[in-house]
């Protein structure tokens, strides 16, 4: 059981970087898979990147892969996703989500998810 808050979304031009965090309140947190997943206007959830709780077991989608980087620090209960070199295309929704249960890369296998945080890529 965890509840989580995303931040750190706003508007950037192509090219440039942003930083999200996602907070995270409970006390299983350390021992929870993470993942992040954002979702466009009039489209599915997409997911981005999930992390094991150790951090030692990461996957990407090919779109973020040496663009995104997750990472989390568990002694924060935090989970974090840097973006850099925007794309148009990265304008979404992006949501931080816990208590997987089936594919990580699946987002109907996921219970839990915070508010998402907006990201708006302009050029």
């Amino acid at each position: 059981q965890v509840q989580l808050v995303e931040s750190g979304g706003g508007l950037v031009q192509a090219g440039g970087s942003l930083g999200l965090s996602c907070a995270a309140s409970g006390r299983t947190f350390s021992n929870l898979p993470m993942g992040w997943f954002r979702q466009a206007p009039g489209k599915e959830r997409e997911f981005l990147a999930t992390i094991s709780w150790s951090g030692s077991t990461i996957f990407y989608a090919d779109s973020v892969k040496g663009r995104f980087t997750i990472s989390r620090d568990n002694a924060k209960n935090t989970v974090y996703l840097q973006m850099n070199s925007l794309k148009s295309e990265d304008t979404a929704v992006y949501y931080c989500a816990a208590d997987p249960d089936g594919s990580w890369l699946d987002p109907c296998s996921w219970g839990s998810w915070g508010q998402g945080t907006q990201v708006t890529v302009s050029s």
